[in-house]
């Protein structure tokens, strides 16, 4: 990897990078809610069920085939991952979560050095004719840069759980260390999310947390909410 491609893949991974990122939880709120989570261990548990049974085989799959598209040059090859994707995440705050992300990462990477590919989804993208998830905006944005497929996969894997890791300390008490710990614990989860999408095709995207989606529609009509999703 390049050095220009490594400072990318560190700016992507960011938890400062301007895309809404920290007003997510992806659920983990309404586990909190509901009691379900009460401590380090539970959200250690939850964060490895999300990463093996909705983010692995749904996100990482996405990426993977919008990076390798991009890497052709196939527009339409990547709308129609972007639209699969939609189809297969079920709960209308995780849809609208996704490409929340997704937009405002589009948008900050055709302001930086849009050109190519990125400049002509961002367009579809402006005018409706593509979602914008973010797993796959990422895709886009990391074969831009230089990113392998496979890093590009641990960068959404750390940025994913980084990000509900954050929600979840503001909303329960756990210490920096703890929290720290918990991520260090889940790297191994990470690395098997990310060889399990290697062999899967966009028709193979599987996502299937019940739970977690039936208790995301639940924090969509919750009276208190602190978070998006």
């Amino acid at each position: 990897m390049s050095d220009a491609a490594a400072l990318a893949e560190l700016r992507l991974a960011d938890s400062f990078l301007p895309i809404g990122t920290d007003s997510l939880s992806y659920g983990v709120e309404q586990f909190l809610a509901t009691d379900r989570v009460t401590d380090a261990d539970d959200l250690r548990a939850l964060l490895e069920s999300y990463l093996r049974n909705q983010f692995g085989p749904g996100d990482l799959v996405a990426l993977r085939a919008a990076h390798a598209r991009a890497s052709e040059n196939n527009l339409v090859a990547v709308m129609e991952t972007d639209y699969r994707l939609a189809a297969v995440t079920l709960t209308a705050e995780f849809r609208e979560s996704s490409t929340l992300a997704g937009e405002r990462l589009l948008a900050l990477q055709s302001d930086l050095r849009g050109d190519g590919l990125v400049e002509e989804y961002a367009e579809l993208v402006d005018i409706g004719d593509a979602p914008g998830n973010h797993a796959v905006i990422l895709g886009i944005v990391t074969e831009h840069e230089g990113i392998s497929a496979r890093d590009a996969c641990l960068l959404a894997c750390h940025g994913f759980v980084t990000g509900l890791l954050g929600a979840a300390q503001r909303l329960l008490r756990l210490g920096h260390t703890d929290v720290q710990r918990v991520l260090d614990d889940l790297h191994p989860a990470m690395i098997v999310a990310v060889e399990d999408s290697a062999d899967r095709a966009p028709e193979e995207m599987t996502p299937f947390a019940p739970l977690v989606e039936t208790l995301s529609s639940e924090h969509e009509r919750a009276d208190r909410r602190l978070f998006r999703s």
